[in-house]
């Protein structure tokens, strides 16, 4: 059960036609959107965050399909190294923050630290503690700077979550996004659950709150 104080989309349903209308329209107001945010020097950081399989590619590609590429970037890190394990824990997210009239999306975030990472082992309870408790330090530290911080979460059920890996493995044009953390989604799944409950009793409040969308159907 998810946080009752965190705000949610959906459900609903829309045809075809209607959604391809509704997202030419969306995505016109996202282009006028940026021209304002061009004009008054401001930075825009979207984090979007979710359960494997949820849609988080397909979202991105959205949002930016028509945006200015020389303002708007996309940034997805990979696996951690060695020198990023030594260092303080949110140094490798910094140098892809956005600079003024920049609108910077990330495909998953310092939030792996409490989900991904905090499910399959890979922190220590002692430094997972101490991400719950300095990560909204640090996004304050962002909004003090000027940044406006924009935090995502898409949900899917059980049951769409392993349809769609399945479909990446049989379709060789997606075969690429599988991995063995994937393959372990659907067996972890009450623990990736209690985790992202954790997440949003710690970390959504009234400064850096959290917006979670119902993504079992893509087109909403």
């Amino acid at each position: 059960m998810q946080n009752k104080q965190v705000p949610c989309t959906g459900p609903g349903e829309i045809e075809k036609e209607d959604y391809k209308h509704a997202l030419h329209a969306l995505q016109v107001e996202l282009v006028k959107l940026q021209k304002h945010f061009i004009g008054c020097n401001d930075k825009i950081l979207v984090l979007i965050e979710g359960r494997d399989a949820a849609g988080k590619d397909g979202v991105i590609k959205r949002i930016a399909q028509h945006l200015s590429p020389r303002e708007t970037r996309v940034v997805a890190l990979g696996k951690p190294s060695d020198r990023d394990r030594g260092s303080w824990y949110f140094q490798r997210y910094v140098p892809h923050l956005p600079m003024p009239q920049e609108f910077v999306l990330f495909n998953r975030s310092w939030y792996n630290r409490a989900g991904v990472e905090r499910v399959m082992g890979f922190c220590t309870d002692a430094e997972y503690e101490e991400f719950m408790d300095t990560v909204l330090e640090f996004e304050h530290m962002l909004i003090k700077s000027g940044i406006r911080l924009l935090k995502y979460y898409l949900d899917i059920s059980r049951q769409e979550q392993k349809r769609r890996l399945k479909d990446r493995r049989k379709d060789p044009l997606k075969q690429w996004k599988v991995s063995p953390i994937d393959e372990q989604a659907i067996k972890h799944w009450d623990d990736y659950s209690a985790a992202r409950n954790e997440m949003f009793a710690r970390t959504h409040n009234e400064d850096t709150p959290w917006t979670v969308v119902r993504a079992d159907d893509k087109r909403l």
